[in-house]
Protein backbone atom coordinates (compact mmCIF):
# COMPACT_ATOMS: atom_id res chain seq x y z
CA UNK A 1 0.00 0.00 0.00
CA UNK A 2 1.35 3.41 -1.01
CA UNK A 3 0.85 6.32 1.43
CA UNK A 4 1.75 9.95 0.76
CA UNK A 5 2.45 12.34 3.63
CA UNK A 6 2.34 16.06 2.80
CA UNK A 7 3.51 18.54 5.44
CA UNK A 8 6.47 17.65 7.65
CA UNK A 9 6.17 20.26 10.36
CA UNK A 10 6.22 19.54 14.09
CA UNK A 11 3.25 17.17 13.80
CA UNK A 12 3.59 15.71 10.32
CA UNK A 13 7.26 14.80 10.87
CA UNK A 14 6.35 12.38 13.67
CA UNK A 15 3.21 11.05 11.97
CA UNK A 16 5.26 10.12 8.91
CA UNK A 17 7.90 8.45 11.07
CA UNK A 18 5.31 6.29 12.83
CA UNK A 19 3.76 5.34 9.50
CA UNK A 20 7.14 4.37 8.08
CA UNK A 21 7.89 2.21 11.13
CA UNK A 22 4.47 0.54 11.05
CA UNK A 23 3.11 -2.20 8.85
CA UNK A 24 0.60 0.22 7.32
CA UNK A 25 2.73 1.32 4.36
CA UNK A 26 4.58 -0.79 1.82
CA UNK A 27 5.65 2.47 0.19
CA UNK A 28 5.83 5.86 1.90
CA UNK A 29 6.42 9.08 -0.02
CA UNK A 30 6.83 12.50 1.62
CA UNK A 31 6.64 16.08 0.42
CA UNK A 32 6.98 19.53 1.98
CA UNK A 33 7.18 22.98 0.41
CA UNK A 34 10.11 23.92 2.67
CA UNK A 35 13.29 23.42 0.66
CA UNK A 36 15.22 20.34 1.77
CA UNK A 37 12.88 19.37 4.62
CA UNK A 38 11.56 16.20 2.95
CA UNK A 39 15.12 15.13 2.15
CA UNK A 40 16.14 15.63 5.78
CA UNK A 41 13.17 13.52 6.89
CA UNK A 42 14.10 10.76 4.42
CA UNK A 43 17.74 10.85 5.52
CA UNK A 44 16.62 10.22 9.10
CA UNK A 45 13.83 7.76 8.41
CA UNK A 46 13.82 6.38 4.87
CA UNK A 47 11.07 6.42 2.27
CA UNK A 48 10.74 8.27 -1.00
CA UNK A 49 10.83 12.03 -1.56
CA UNK A 50 8.46 13.61 -4.07
CA UNK A 51 9.13 16.87 -5.90
CA UNK A 52 5.50 18.06 -5.97
CA UNK A 53 2.08 17.48 -4.45
CA UNK A 54 0.87 15.82 -7.64
CA UNK A 55 3.78 13.39 -7.90
CA UNK A 56 3.44 12.50 -4.21
CA UNK A 57 -0.21 11.54 -4.42
CA UNK A 58 -0.17 9.81 -7.81
CA UNK A 59 -0.99 6.15 -7.18
CA UNK A 60 -1.33 6.61 -3.40
CA UNK A 61 -4.14 4.75 -1.68
CA UNK A 62 -3.98 7.12 1.29
CA UNK A 63 -2.89 10.74 1.54
CA UNK A 64 -2.07 12.23 4.95
CA UNK A 65 -1.74 15.99 5.38
CA UNK A 66 -0.86 18.22 8.33
CA UNK A 67 -0.93 21.87 7.28
CA UNK A 68 -0.95 25.22 9.11
CA UNK A 69 -4.28 26.79 8.10
CA UNK A 70 -7.05 27.26 5.51
CA UNK A 71 -4.80 28.98 2.96
CA UNK A 72 -2.31 26.10 2.85
CA UNK A 73 -5.05 23.46 2.71
CA UNK A 74 -6.69 25.21 -0.23
CA UNK A 75 -3.35 25.51 -2.05
CA UNK A 76 -2.64 21.80 -1.58
CA UNK A 77 -6.18 20.87 -2.65
CA UNK A 78 -5.80 22.82 -5.88
CA UNK A 79 -2.81 20.63 -6.82
CA UNK A 80 -3.93 17.39 -5.20
CA UNK A 81 -7.50 16.91 -6.43
CA UNK A 82 -6.62 16.58 -10.14
CA UNK A 83 -3.99 13.93 -9.29
CA UNK A 84 -5.71 11.86 -6.60
CA UNK A 85 -6.43 8.23 -7.45
CA UNK A 86 -10.00 6.96 -7.68
CA UNK A 87 -11.27 5.72 -4.29
CA UNK A 88 -8.17 7.02 -2.51
CA UNK A 89 -8.70 8.44 0.99
CA UNK A 90 -7.27 11.83 1.93
CA UNK A 91 -6.98 12.23 5.71
CA UNK A 92 -6.37 15.87 6.63
CA UNK A 93 -5.06 16.54 10.15
CA UNK A 94 -4.94 20.32 9.74
CA UNK A 95 -7.10 22.52 11.94
CA UNK A 96 -9.18 24.62 9.54
CA UNK A 97 -12.63 26.10 9.16
CA UNK A 98 -15.48 23.62 8.87
CA UNK A 99 -16.58 25.53 5.76
CA UNK A 100 -13.34 24.79 3.91
CA UNK A 101 -13.34 21.17 5.09
CA UNK A 102 -16.75 20.70 3.52
CA UNK A 103 -15.73 22.47 0.31
CA UNK A 104 -12.56 20.42 -0.11
CA UNK A 105 -14.52 17.28 0.72
CA UNK A 106 -16.98 18.05 -2.06
CA UNK A 107 -14.21 18.60 -4.63
CA UNK A 108 -12.50 15.34 -3.63
CA UNK A 109 -15.80 13.48 -3.83
CA UNK A 110 -16.32 14.85 -7.35
CA UNK A 111 -12.95 13.25 -8.22
CA UNK A 112 -14.30 9.86 -7.06
CA UNK A 113 -12.16 9.85 -3.90
CA UNK A 114 -12.75 10.55 -0.20
CA UNK A 115 -11.79 13.37 2.15
CA UNK A 116 -11.78 13.05 5.95
CA UNK A 117 -11.35 16.18 8.05
CA UNK A 118 -9.41 14.79 11.00
CA UNK A 119 -7.91 17.40 13.33
CA UNK A 120 -5.94 16.13 16.30
CA UNK A 121 -5.43 16.79 19.99
CA UNK A 122 -2.35 15.86 22.01
CA UNK A 123 0.21 18.28 20.64
CA UNK A 124 3.76 17.59 19.55
CA UNK A 125 4.32 15.27 22.53
CA UNK A 126 1.34 13.18 21.43
CA UNK A 127 2.59 13.04 17.85
CA UNK A 128 6.09 12.05 18.97
CA UNK A 129 4.73 9.27 21.20
CA UNK A 130 2.11 8.14 18.67
CA UNK A 131 -0.80 8.70 21.08
CA UNK A 132 -2.80 11.48 19.41
CA UNK A 133 -6.56 11.81 19.67
CA UNK A 134 -8.12 12.20 16.21
CA UNK A 135 -11.61 13.62 15.61
CA UNK A 136 -12.90 12.67 12.16
CA UNK A 137 -15.64 13.94 9.88
CA UNK A 138 -16.57 12.26 6.62
CA UNK A 139 -17.76 9.10 4.92
CA UNK A 140 -18.20 6.13 7.25
CA UNK A 141 -16.72 3.58 4.82
CA UNK A 142 -13.67 5.76 4.15
CA UNK A 143 -13.21 6.16 7.89
CA UNK A 144 -13.28 2.39 8.39
CA UNK A 145 -10.53 2.02 5.77
CA UNK A 146 -8.42 4.83 7.22
CA UNK A 147 -8.75 3.96 10.91
CA UNK A 148 -5.93 1.36 11.04
CA UNK A 149 -3.62 3.68 9.10
CA UNK A 150 -4.27 6.60 11.46
CA UNK A 151 -3.86 4.19 14.37
CA UNK A 152 -0.15 4.07 13.53
CA UNK A 153 0.25 7.42 15.32
CA UNK A 154 -2.94 7.79 17.36
CA UNK A 155 -4.34 6.05 20.40
CA UNK A 156 -7.91 7.34 19.93
CA UNK A 157 -9.58 7.69 16.55
CA UNK A 158 -13.29 8.51 16.51
CA UNK A 159 -15.69 9.42 13.72
CA UNK A 160 -17.78 12.40 14.83
CA UNK A 161 -20.18 12.64 11.87
CA UNK A 162 -20.27 13.87 8.31
CA UNK A 163 -18.03 16.39 6.54
CA UNK A 164 -16.89 19.20 8.84
CA UNK A 165 -17.76 17.32 12.04
CA UNK A 166 -14.10 16.71 12.85
CA UNK A 167 -13.32 20.43 12.67
CA UNK A 168 -16.35 21.34 14.78
CA UNK A 169 -15.28 18.79 17.40
CA UNK A 170 -11.76 20.26 17.45
CA UNK A 171 -13.29 23.71 17.96
CA UNK A 172 -15.23 22.35 20.93
CA UNK A 173 -11.97 20.94 22.31
CA UNK A 174 -10.25 24.32 21.97
CA UNK A 175 -13.15 26.16 23.65
CA UNK A 176 -12.82 23.87 26.65
CA UNK A 177 -9.04 23.78 26.85
CA UNK A 178 -8.24 27.50 26.62
CA UNK A 179 -10.40 28.33 29.62
CA UNK A 180 -8.75 25.56 31.63
CA UNK A 181 -5.24 26.77 30.86
CA UNK A 182 -6.05 30.38 31.75
CA UNK A 183 -7.63 29.21 35.03
CA UNK A 184 -4.51 27.14 35.74
CA UNK A 185 -2.29 30.19 35.12
CA UNK A 186 -4.38 32.26 37.51
CA UNK A 187 -4.41 29.54 40.16
CA UNK A 188 -0.67 28.90 40.03
CA UNK A 189 0.08 32.61 40.19
CA UNK A 190 -2.33 33.06 43.11
CA UNK A 191 -0.72 30.21 45.07
CA UNK A 192 2.77 31.59 44.39
CA UNK A 193 1.87 35.12 45.51
CA UNK A 194 0.19 33.67 48.61
CA UNK A 195 3.55 32.20 49.63
CA UNK A 196 2.51 28.57 49.25
CA UNK A 197 4.74 25.71 48.10
CA UNK A 198 3.20 25.64 44.65
CA UNK A 199 4.54 22.20 43.74
CA UNK A 200 2.87 20.86 46.85
CA UNK A 201 -0.35 22.65 45.91
CA UNK A 202 -0.29 21.07 42.45
CA UNK A 203 0.28 17.59 43.91
CA UNK A 204 -2.73 18.08 46.17
CA UNK A 205 -4.94 19.35 43.34
CA UNK A 206 -3.96 16.50 41.03
CA UNK A 207 -5.85 14.23 43.41
CA UNK A 208 -8.93 16.46 43.50
CA UNK A 209 -11.70 17.87 41.35
CA UNK A 210 -9.54 20.55 39.71
CA UNK A 211 -7.18 18.12 38.00
CA UNK A 212 -6.85 18.29 34.20
CA UNK A 213 -4.54 17.31 31.36
CA UNK A 214 -3.18 20.84 31.43
CA UNK A 215 -2.34 20.57 35.12
CA UNK A 216 -0.73 17.15 34.70
CA UNK A 217 1.33 18.10 31.65
CA UNK A 218 1.89 21.85 31.77
CA UNK A 219 1.92 23.09 35.38
CA UNK A 220 5.61 22.33 35.95
CA UNK A 221 6.69 24.15 32.80
CA UNK A 222 4.38 27.08 33.49
CA UNK A 223 5.92 27.48 36.94
CA UNK A 224 9.42 27.32 35.44
CA UNK A 225 8.58 29.81 32.70
CA UNK A 226 9.60 27.20 30.12
CA UNK A 227 7.60 27.73 26.93
CA UNK A 228 10.07 26.66 24.24
CA UNK A 229 8.10 23.65 22.98
CA UNK A 230 4.74 22.46 21.75
CA UNK A 231 1.79 24.31 20.21
CA UNK A 232 2.59 27.96 19.59
CA UNK A 233 0.68 31.03 20.68
CA UNK A 234 0.31 31.91 16.99
CA UNK A 235 -1.39 28.59 16.18
CA UNK A 236 -3.72 28.77 19.18
CA UNK A 237 -4.70 32.32 18.24
CA UNK A 238 -5.51 31.00 14.76
CA UNK A 239 -7.64 28.23 16.26
CA UNK A 240 -9.52 30.65 18.51
CA UNK A 241 -10.19 32.85 15.48
CA UNK A 242 -11.76 29.87 13.70
CA UNK A 243 -13.85 29.11 16.78
CA UNK A 244 -15.11 32.67 17.15
CA UNK A 245 -15.96 32.95 13.44
CA UNK A 246 -17.95 29.71 13.60
CA UNK A 247 -19.66 30.76 16.84
CA UNK A 248 -20.63 34.08 15.30
CA UNK A 249 -22.25 32.32 12.35
CA UNK A 250 -24.18 30.15 14.84
CA UNK A 251 -25.09 33.14 17.06
CA UNK A 252 -23.36 31.44 20.03
CA UNK A 253 -21.75 33.54 22.76
CA UNK A 254 -18.25 32.46 23.87
CA UNK A 255 -17.11 35.17 26.30
CA UNK A 256 -14.34 33.18 28.04
CA UNK A 257 -12.87 31.97 24.74
CA UNK A 258 -12.90 35.51 23.34
CA UNK A 259 -11.21 36.85 26.48
CA UNK A 260 -8.44 34.24 26.35
CA UNK A 261 -7.96 35.14 22.70
CA UNK A 262 -7.26 38.71 23.81
CA UNK A 263 -4.87 37.43 26.50
CA UNK A 264 -2.94 35.45 23.87
CA UNK A 265 -2.62 38.65 21.84
CA UNK A 266 -0.97 40.11 24.96
CA UNK A 267 1.42 37.14 25.04
CA UNK A 268 2.25 37.86 21.41
CA UNK A 269 3.08 41.46 22.35
CA UNK A 270 5.49 40.12 24.99
CA UNK A 271 7.43 38.41 22.20
CA UNK A 272 5.73 35.08 22.76
CA UNK A 273 4.35 34.32 19.29
CA UNK A 274 6.51 31.18 19.10
CA UNK A 275 6.15 30.13 22.74
CA UNK A 276 3.84 27.27 23.65
CA UNK A 277 0.47 28.81 24.37
CA UNK A 278 0.64 27.80 28.06
CA UNK A 279 2.70 31.02 28.18
CA UNK A 280 -0.61 32.50 29.28
CA UNK A 281 1.23 32.07 32.59
CA UNK A 282 3.72 34.73 31.51
CA UNK A 283 0.93 37.14 30.73
CA UNK A 284 -0.59 36.45 34.16
CA UNK A 285 2.72 37.23 35.86
CA UNK A 286 3.61 40.28 33.80
CA UNK A 287 0.24 42.01 33.80
CA UNK A 288 -0.34 41.79 37.56
CA UNK A 289 0.14 45.01 39.58
CA UNK A 290 3.70 45.29 40.86
CA UNK A 291 5.11 42.81 38.35
CA UNK A 292 8.40 43.50 36.56
CA UNK A 293 8.25 44.92 33.03
CA UNK A 294 7.82 42.59 30.07
CA UNK A 295 10.93 40.76 29.00
CA UNK A 296 12.18 37.24 28.82
CA UNK A 297 10.09 34.37 30.25
CA UNK A 298 10.37 34.05 34.02
CA UNK A 299 12.33 30.80 33.86
CA UNK A 300 14.88 31.91 31.24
Amino acid sequence: MRIAVLGLGRMGWHMAAHLYDSAAADELVVFDVVDGLANRWADENGGEVADSVASAVTGAEFVITSLPADRELQAVADELVPAIAARAVWVDHSTTSARLARAVGASVSAADAYFLDAPVSGGVDGARKGVLTVMVGGDEGAFARAEPVVGSYASRVRRMGGPGAGQLTKMTNQICVVGLCQALAEGLDFASRAGLDVQNVVEAMLQGSSTSWQMENRAERMLAGDYDFGFSTTLMRKDIGLVLDEASSMNVSLPVTALVGQFLADVDSLGGAGWDWCSLMERQRRFAPGSPPAGEPAGS
